[in-house]
């Protein structure tokens, strides 16, 4: 275990397609009303490395015990991506996430390798 690695918050990425679109637009829409994390737009294409269509939740590291569960319990058959923030997206998303779901291949030659990837939360 890399005890040097810092996780500064995570992101949970909701995964949808047209049949399911309004049912990850509400429970996005329900985790921002429930917790104090970030939501992204409901991007109706693939974005980055993710290989569905997708909407972000962008949460402080100490929500983690609240609202993953909560999405757990929520998802209702949604895919989920988690990953933590440590600065590296590319270790963030290959060595380090964790799924909801069946696991969707990413692609990872569009994430850097760099230490110092900075996002708000």
């Amino acid at each position: 275990m890399n005890m040097s690695v810092r996780v500064r918050g995570y992101h949970a990425h909701v995964y949808f397609d047209a049949d399911s679109l309004e049912q990850a637009r509400s429970l996005c829409e329900e985790a921002a009303r429930r917790f104090p994390l970030r939501m992204g737009r409901v991007h109706q294409q693939p974005v980055g490395p993710h290989p569905d269509w997708s909407c972000q939740l962008a949460l402080r590291a100490e929500l983690f015990a609240q609202v993953i569960p909560w999405l757990m319990l929520n998802r209702q058959g949604l895919t989920i991506l988690v990953h933590p923030i440590t600065g590296n997206d590319l270790r963030d998303h290959r060595d380090y996430p964790m799924w909801m779901g069946s696991i969707r291949p990413l692609d990872l030659s569009v994430l850097s390798d760099r230490d110092d990837v900075e996002y708000e939360l």
